[in-house]
């Protein structure tokens, strides 16, 4: 099983702050969407994934102004046309050098043409990532 690899690292700015001085979670899921597709693209070495679906993202955290954000993600399953990644974001205390779980989510990315129609991860890919 694939360790968690970081893929992103994020600062929440005051233009990022929605009611009671919290990081909208829009932008929070906007983070993770580009975070993860961009990791989609690198495992199956295509410009061409598309979200398919973001499963339930539960926000056990909230996000200040400043804090630093990190994202990371592993290959949850790999298929014929899809790859679906398990992803985390975790604030990071800079003094204490610790992270806490900010949320956390499934999500499925789809390998597409230039019509928009699914089409298959190549098989050196597949067979290299096999195990998931």
């Amino acid at each position: 099983m694939m360790s968690m690899e970081l893929i992103a690292t994020k600062i929440c700015k005051v233009s990022d702050i929605g009611i009671y001085n919290n990081l909208f979670g829009g932008t929070m899921l906007s983070w993770i969407d580009e975070a993860g597709g961009t990791m989609a693209s690198v495992k199956c070495c295509t410009p061409s994934m598309i979200t398919l679906k973001i499963d339930e993202v539960v926000f056990k955290q909230p996000v200040k102004a400043n804090e630093h954000i990190r994202i990371y993600g592993k290959i949850d399953r790999l298929g014929t046309t899809s790859i679906s990644l398990y992803l985390e974001a975790r604030r990071f205390d800079f003094q204490k050098h610790e992270e806490d779980m900010v949320c956390s989510t499934r999500m499925t990315f789809v390998r597409i043409d230039k019509d928009g129609n699914a089409i298959p991860i190549e098989k050196k890919i597949r067979d290299k990532y096999k195990n998931y």
